[in-house]
């Protein structure tokens, strides 16, 4: 049963970024914790993509794409071949990279050996990821750029009358950028109802809590003004998401509100609150205690 794999690929994307994470001395454990359900569902059921065509083992960076450089790639390889009707998908918060990367690997859409590459230097597997990072379409830059450019792509597909739909995954900390509600004003316009929007409502961002740098909310009520299609649902409940995904828009885009925690599935990090943007150890003593209390949730069913 697909909700039996998806069970397995979130509980599997939190293990890998926990490893990498202790490995490294730090990492954005939080988003692993608030996400993985979403990417799951994403990758296991909802989205309609063919099998990656990217190297198990990912390529240099080849530079950066234009006229003169034939050599240059993106990360969407991994999504599978672009066509006509194939869903494109558009990861926008960068700094979710790890999160995505361990999911492609979950999912059999590239070797776990890939990790060995990770934000060195010439490597395409940044920590940061740009447009050539697996699973990326795009350079997303500062946060608030992803769901432009998903809503031109929509735009464009509608356009050519493509059957193929566009999806767009955001975090919350995006709705606190300018950019992002001057895309739900087009999206809106063009009646992009070709274009899902999942967004990862976890209330945290690099300062802190999110109403601690800039109150956004009513979320739901703020974006339904725009004319978009709103469902708000439990992050982590795999059926809701679903359920969610299966969801037609008919006058504009559909926004997916998943509520999620910062620390579901280690909640041990809760006592990091509300630093809990990246993690990184203070010394030896608190490493081991964060791994001996998060191995309990991760490893002991």
């Amino acid at each position: 049963m697909w909700q039996e794999e998806a069970r397995r690929v979130a509980l599997g994307i939190r293990r890998k970024v926990f490893e990498h994470s202790i490995k490294n001395n730090g990492g954005y454990l939080s988003q692993a914790c608030s996400s993985a359900e979403i990417l799951s569902v994403l990758y296991v059921k909802a989205l309609n993509i063919g099998d990656s065509i990217g190297p198990p083992i990912p390529l240099s960076f080849a530079g950066t794409p234009g006229k003169d450089n034939p050599k240059s790639f993106t990360g969407a390889l991994y999504h599978g071949e672009k066509n006509s009707y194939y869903d494109r998908f558009i990861i926008s918060p960068a700094q979710y990279a790890l999160i995505v990367y361990s999911a492609l690997i979950e999912t059999g859409r590239m070797s776990e050996k890939a990790l060995s590459h990770y934000n060195k230097d010439g490597s395409s597997v940044e920590m940061i990821a740009a447009e050539h990072s697996p699973g990326m379409e795009v350079t997303t830059g500062s946060l608030g750029q992803g769901l432009s450019q998903a809503a031109g792509i929509a735009l464009g597909r509608k356009l050519k009358k493509d059957t193929g739909k566009v999806w767009v995954f955001i975090s919350d900390g995006e709705l606190q950028e300018g950019q992002t509600w001057e895309a739900f004003n087009l999206i809106s316009h063009y009646k992009l109802n070709n274009l899902k929007i999942i967004i990862d409502k976890n209330r945290q961002q690099c300062d802190g809590e999110m109403d601690s740098v800039l109150k956004i909310e009513p979320i739901t009520e703020k974006i339904k003004t725009f004319g978009l299609q709103v469902i708000d649902v439990d992050g982590h409940d795999i059926e809701q998401i679903n359920n969610a995904c299966t969801v037609n828009p008919i006058n504009s885009g559909l926004v997916i509100i998943c509520n999620t925690i910062p620390y579901r599935g280690m909640y041990y990090l809760k006592k990091y609150s509300p630093k809990l943007h990246y993690i990184k150890f203070k010394d030896d003593h608190e490493k081991n205690e964060l791994i001996k209390e998060i191995k309990k949730d991760l490893y002991e069913d």
